[in-house]
């Protein structure tokens, strides 16, 4: 019989049926109006969730890493000086990304598990007098080590020293299941995709650009085709895409919108919270460590957990999907063989994530970990019993 097991990654998360069935749609003219009806709506739509009045919502066919080199490309110009902080496997790969674009990046170096340095992103922008600067990037859930930054205090920091650089901000694995507020807290260019927070399949870029973004494409020079904004945007205006669009993930996003909107957004932070916070409190009765330094850090879309010293955790990992057919993320970069990720995003319960629990307690017990099966499921149970309904 087919996996009916959920998946316990990061991303793509679990797509629920109603989802699945959104896709399943016969392939329709992208240049009728029938399109124009079903694009527009949900571009608005898209608004409500990052929080944005101002922001201009820009889809591509691709994932996060495409949003990024679109936003990288349509509002900077070869040389330009660009201020990044490396503390995950994600925020390591946008500094690549950059460099191939021939940006002057500077980098902060930071301890994996500690989240955006505000403080020394407010002491480098005050000394860069000439403003040479021109962006500023930051990785809002950092999915390799589970920590969350507050970009609140980043925005802060950049006002603090009178700035004008752009914040560039990734929350691929942080938009529809944390709270992200691109106006309150200056965002300038947003990325997302469909494929966590949204559960659907992957395939669909989203940035969220202000005027101000939109204004440096004027001077932009970085050479784009696919991924030129100014193409995408007349286009949608004209009520359609410039080249073929993901038809099906449009059609799955305006329902995937709807169950979100309907449960509301600050219910759907919430539900996350409380599932992450079951997640933390089995950890906690394993005896094992988040690789999130402090609790400020957590994430409420992914846990990653440290294995005792002397286990593998990719050995880890290995067991339980040969064994039990479940899915968890393996360590990324600096975490690989070190720690295991729990995702608990998208479309999951609480009895979901016990089943999850329950599973990584069998594979640890299989391998010998210094832990008893009910452990954590039981920490867990408590927690989930006690918030019930509330």
């Amino acid at each position: 019989m087919p996996s009916q097991n959920p998946v316990f990654i990061p991303g793509p998360t679990n797509i629920p049926d109603h989802l699945r069935a959104a896709m399943n749609m016969q392939t329709m003219d992208h240049r009728a109006p029938d399109f124009v009806k079903a694009l527009a709506p949900v571009l608005e739509d898209l608004k409500k969730v990052f929080k944005t009045e101002d922001g201009q919502i820009i889809t591509f066919p691709s994932t996060g890493t495409g949003g990024w080199e679109a936003a990288v490309t349509n509002t900077l110009s070869a040389g330009d000086k660009v201020l990044i902080a490396r503390y995950g496997m994600f925020s390591h790969r946008w500094i690549d990304l950059c460099q191939r674009h021939k940006l002057d990046v500077e980098i902060i170096e930071c301890e994996w598990g500690t989240g955006a340095p505000a403080d020394l992103f407010a002491e480098r922008l005050k000394a860069d007098s000439k403003h040479e600067i021109k962006a500023l990037l930051v990785t809002h859930n950092e999915t390799a080590t589970g920590v969350l930054s507050d970009i609140a205090a980043v925005r802060g920091a950049m006002d603090g020293a009178n700035h004008p650089a752009m914040l560039y901000v990734d929350c691929v694995s942080s938009l529809a299941s944390m709270d992200f507020r691109m106006d309150e807290w200056g965002v300038d260019l947003a990325i997302s995709g469909s494929q966590k927070g949204f559960m659907l399949a992957a395939g669909m870029a989203i940035v969220a650009v202000s005027p101000k973004a939109l204004a440096a494409m004027d001077s932009a020079d970085l050479p784009r085709t696919f991924f030129d904004f100014r193409d995408m945007m007349q286009a949608n205006a004209a009520g359609g895409y410039p080249y073929t669009p993901p038809l099906q993930l449009i059609f799955g996003m305006r329902a995937a919108l709807d169950m979100l909107l309907e449960e509301g957004v600050e219910n759907v932070f919430a539900r996350h919270h409380r599932l992450a916070e079951g997640v933390r409190r089995a950890v906690a009765a394993w005896g094992l460590e988040l690789c999130a330094k402090t609790p400020d850090l957590y994430s409420d879309s992914v846990s990653a957990i440290y294995v005792p010293e002397g286990f593998d955790s990719n050995v880890l990992t290995n067991h339980i999907y040969d064994t039990y057919d479940v899915s968890f993320g393996i360590g990324l970069g600096e975490m690989a063989g070190k720690a295991f990720r729990i995702g608990h995003l998208g479309a999951l319960t609480d009895v979901m994530v016990l089943s999850g629990l329950a599973t990584v307690e069998m594979g640890m017990k299989d391998l010998d970990y210094p832990i008893e099966l009910g452990q954590g499921v039981a920490a867990a149970q408590e927690y989930f019993r006690n918030t019930a309904g509330k």
